[in-house]
């Protein structure tokens, strides 16, 4: 029998009421039957160093070998994240860098989309090119179309936290579509 595909989600914000919490949490609901989804927090990490990263070091802590191995079992991912600066939030981007070092890096490879929420009006276009160089060095297959880039977060979500703006809903459909076909091998 055929063991069900995994895709790990990622939200770039710990913050609660997130609405790029919301977005993961709702995209999660859309993936069919035979794909396993996971939100796997970063929050625990310490700041990246590569003094505990080395060949040198016997173990990495213990929270970094956790989220690690957390990853190391995804056939793919999708990060739902805000932006920052115009670019990808501190704490997601640690936790990139945690997991992207060495030869077993578990994101090295893999198909990955990126979606994201804001209260704005740019919709985090800046966040999600900010990723690219990232996805480049990764060499990771990511899932450019359809764009889900979700302004104006507050008017879109209803009190339960789900997506109410269907053309959206389209998109992430459309792009959870996508994700599933690159995983395939």
């Amino acid at each position: 029998m055929e063991k069900n595909r995994k895709i790990v989600g990622l939200c770039g914000s710990l913050r609660k009421g997130s609405y790029n919490a919301m977005l993961l949490e709702f995209a999660g609901t859309l993936f069919p039957e035979g794909i396993d989804f996971e939100v796997v927090s970063w929050a625990e990490l310490p700041v990246y160093n590569e003094d505990n990263d080395t060949p040198k070091v016997s173990e990495r802590p213990e929270s970094v070998v956790g989220f690690r191995n957390a990853l190391a079992d995804a056939d793919a991912f999708i990060i739902a994240s805000p932006e920052y600066n115009y670019s990808i939030p501190g704490g997601l981007k640690n936790a990139i860098d945690w997991a992207s070092r060495g030869k077993d890096s578990p994101l090295m490879h893999k198909p990955v989309a990126v979606m994201g929420a804001t209260q704005g009006m740019w919709g985090t276009v800046r966040m999600q090119a900010a990723f690219l160089p990232v996805f480049t060095f990764l060499n990771m297959n990511p899932v450019l179309q359809p764009e889900v880039l979700i302004a104006q977060a507050q008017n879109k979500f209803d009190d339960e936290g789900k997506l109410k703006d269907e053309a959206a809903v389209g998109f992430i459909k459309k792009k959870i579509e996508n994700l599933i076909s690159a995983a395939k091998v």
